[in-house]
């Protein structure tokens, strides 16, 4: 099996990969860096194969890589090996994992989402912080949740952080983007329940009359969701604050709900 060898920091290849690092070269490679064996396995069970397989020479054998390295020949793809510390150097990280992957972005219309195909949706508003997003798709893949639909300006899915905190639930859950005005209208042309946290007019989350497919919806981190916003919902609920703190983080906020929903649809 074939192993391109790079040895240099100036090569072009390591040129590239490093440029998926900002948005705006992701957005017009339409490619995205994912890193880490079980990232990668993750991926490849859920059928995405990276068209670029980057491998750490001097690692450890694993039947793991082995079956990706060839998996990605088998799809037309390419494996290049190279030092630890060009890999370090193309992830940013001091410690690189042994394997990283170049991926094809997915379509994210909200088209190509079936709204019938699960109970439950999270649905975040301007969430700006990568690893928050990241963290809502790794809910959503362990409540079983349709996707995640993000609303206006979020942050971008395919940064290396969403990646990484997404713990593979990047390759496992649709992922849809659109503007408020756009979402509506999609949503109410079929079925949904738009569910929000709230203190406007809320009535406590638990019990409350939850029904599927329900569409669980966060705001910002720090500003919360616009009143027009919550007046659109089709249900506030208030979460009882124990302590001193006036709110849950946003990601927070919405696994609680989640959880909560999928028992009452249950």
């Amino acid at each position: 099996m074939t192993r391109r060898q790079i040895t240099g920091f100036s090569n072009p290849t390591v040129k590239f990969v490093r440029s998926l690092r900002d948005k705006k070269h992701r957005r017009q490679e339409r490619r995205f860096l994912a890193e880490g064996l079980r990232l990668l396995t993750d991926a490849r069970e859920a059928g995405h194969v990276p068209e670029l397989l980057l491998m750490a020479r001097g690692r450890e054998f694993h039947p793991l890589i082995e079956q990706l390295e060839r998996d990605v020949a088998r799809a037309g793809g390419e494996v290049v090996e190279m030092p630890a510390d060009i890999l370090a150097k193309i992830t940013g990280k001091d410690n690189p994992q042994a394997v990283a992957g170049v991926y094809e972005e997915f379509d994210t219309g909200l088209a190509r989402l079936d709204r019938a195909s699960a109970p439950i949706w999270l649905v975040a508003q301007a969430l700006r912080d990568p690893g928050n997003l990241g963290t809502m798709l790794r809910t959503g893949d362990a409540v079983g949740a349709g996707g995640l639909i993000l609303i206006d300006d979020c942050a971008d899915p395919f940064s290396v952080e969403a990646v990484r905190a997404s713990m593979g639930a990047v390759f496992t859950q649709a992922i849809a983007q659109a503007r408020w005005d756009e979402f509506i209208v999609w949503l109410r042309a079929g079925e949904g329940q738009l569910v929000a946290a709230s203190l406007r007019d809320a009535v406590p989350y638990r019990g409350a009359p939850y029904a599927g497919p329900c569409f669980v919806l966060v705001g910002n981190e720090s500003r919360g969701l616009p009143e027009d916003y919550e007046a659109q919902c089709d249900l506030r609920v208030t979460m009882p604050m124990r302590g001193r703190a006036d709110s849950l983080n946003a990601a927070v906020a919405g696994a609680v709900l989640a959880y909560e929903i999928l028992a009452s649809l249950e």
